[in-house]
């Protein structure tokens, strides 16, 4: 079984910062692209940033210039370290993952549970 542990939302006010983790356990043979999705009230969950086995990253033009995304993959975390926060940033944060749990079999994506960031005028 894989799990997805995700921790670093809460509170902030505009012009703040956070860091967001979340960490990949169980039975992970290897981890191709990890990401970050938001879900804002009342409007369908939407990529924010994604970063595959070679480094390479890709941003939502919302977040561009604000938000980095990074990866450890000797402890299968994947990191979104979030600038200049603004309050249409609020919105629960989801990490993604798509990882094999064992040699040559597909690739299956796995969703954490959320964490809550908000960001007050």
């Amino acid at each position: 079984q894989v799990q997805l542990v995700e921790s670093g939302g809460g509170l902030v006010q505009a012009g703040g910062s956070l860091r967001l983790s979340c960490a990949a356990s169980g039975s992970i043979f290897s981890i191709n692209v990890m990401g970050w999705s938001r879900q804002a009230p009342g409007e369908q969950r939407a990529l924010v940033a994604t970063i595959n086995s070679g480094g390479t990253t890709n941003y939502a033009d919302s977040v561009k210039g604000r938000f980095t995304i990074s990866r450890d993959d000797a402890k299968n975390t994947v990191y979104l370290q979030m600038n200049s926060l603004k309050p249409e940033d609020t919105a629960v944060y989801y990490c993604k993952t798509n990882l094999n749990r064992v040699r040559g079999s597909p690739m299956t994506i796995y969703w954490g549970q959320g964490t809550q960031v908000t960001v007050s005028s």
